[in-house]
């Protein structure tokens, strides 16, 4: 008996052959040129057309898909024990005639915080220009899309969903759909019960230092989460909502470090960017889109199902029609959901 190669594929559940395809393609952003914290400004990109209408030249809408905290692009083709991944689940929707042709854009804004929350900021870059004034006419020149905003639609999920709820808020000149799979939203629930542990993990851990924390961080070789993950994910948060104005790529935190004190100043410069908050400032906006899509579980650990009820009630609060589903489900563990959101996305926008 021998071993012999042979050519192809190894198939499932190894690889599973696209109907449609999948571009991995780089991109260099002036925009992020020379960004606070050092990140690349080159960039991959992914844009995946389904078997159809838009591999034959046909305009279709257009669906950006963006990260969660911690997210990076290339996790989008990784793959959990006994699952598809993300494109692969997006592939066989498209192959099933399930829905529409549409493109679907996979998005890349990591930062060295862990995020960006999609946001300018002075302490991690202009992601959000990054993404409405770079990508989105990158891709329209060059893949057969529908542009207009009438015909972009933006999904996310946790940070990703803080994203697609907030961008289309702040412009409307981009996107006229979202869908948020438990976005960060209803920042009392959210972030601040975190606020008294990590100050107390800072304190028995880092001698009470942010600064300690990210050398200790810099010099570690495995990401140990239970040590690092909670002050990694309030200082990344707080260098998208409260950046410190005298020194680029650091953060403002919005309670005392040595008492976990709640820093009233600085913490209504985090509830100004909550998408429950800043939804009646931008109720036009909201009223213009074509669809609104929010999900969560009912056992999210950030209590994000809450953050999805009360978004929901603002929403119904400003007449804005959108729809609102809980599953019995926790914050991770839900990729399937992602599909059937972009879908909703696709049928209003085409």
């Amino acid at each position: 008996m021998s071993l012999r190669q042979i050519e192809g594929s190894p198939g499932p559940p190894w690889e599973h052959p696209l109907a449609g395809t999948l571009d991995r393609i780089v991109v260099h952003s002036e925009l992020l040129e020379g960004n606070p914290l050092g990140d690349p400004a080159d960039r991959p990109l992914y844009v995946y057309l389904p078997p159809g209408a838009a591999q034959r030249g046909e305009q279709v809408p257009t669906v950006y898909v963006i990260q969660g905290f911690t997210g990076q692009l290339d996790m989008v083709v990784s793959r959990s024990a006994f699952e598809p991944t993300f494109v692969e689940r997006v592939d066989a929707m498209f192959a099933a005639g399930d829905c529409p042709d549409a493109v679907i854009v996979f998005v890349d804004a990591w930062t060295r915080r862990g995020g960006s929350q999609f946001l300018n900021s002075t302490s991690t870059g202009r992601y959000m220009n990054y993404l409405c004034d770079e990508v989105v006419p990158f891709v329209d020149e060059r893949y057969p899309t529908l542009a207009g905003r009438e015909h972009r639609g933006l999904s996310g999920k946790s940070s990703g969903g803080y994203g697609a709820m907030v961008v289309p808020m702040l412009r409307p000149d981009v996107f006229a759909g979202l869908a948020s799979h438990a976005g960060d939203a209803l920042f009392e629930c959210c972030y601040q019960p975190d606020f008294p542990a990590v100050a107390r993990q800072l304190r028995d851990s880092f001698d009470g230092s942010w600064e300690v924390f990210h050398e200790q961080l810099a010099q570690q070789p495995a990401f140990d989460f239970p040590r690092f993950g909670k002050p990694l994910e309030i200082y990344g948060y707080a260098c998208a909502y409260s950046p410190d104005p005298d020194r680029p790529g650091e953060a403002l935190l919005p309670f005392e470090t040595d008492t976990g004190r709640l820093r009233e100043d600085v913490w209504s410069t985090w509830l100004e960017l909550d998408p429950v908050r800043l939804a009646p400032a931008h109720a036009d906006a909201l009223r213009s889109m074509r669809r609104i899509y929010l999900d969560a579980g009912r056992s999210d650990e950030w209590y994000l199902d809450l953050g999805a009820q009360a978004f929901s009630k603002e929403l119904s609060r400003l007449g804005v029609e959108h729809s609102l589903e809980l599953f019995d489900g926790r914050h991770g563990g839900i990729t399937y959901r992602y599909p059937g959101a972009i879908r909703e996305l696709v049928l209003a926008l085409a």
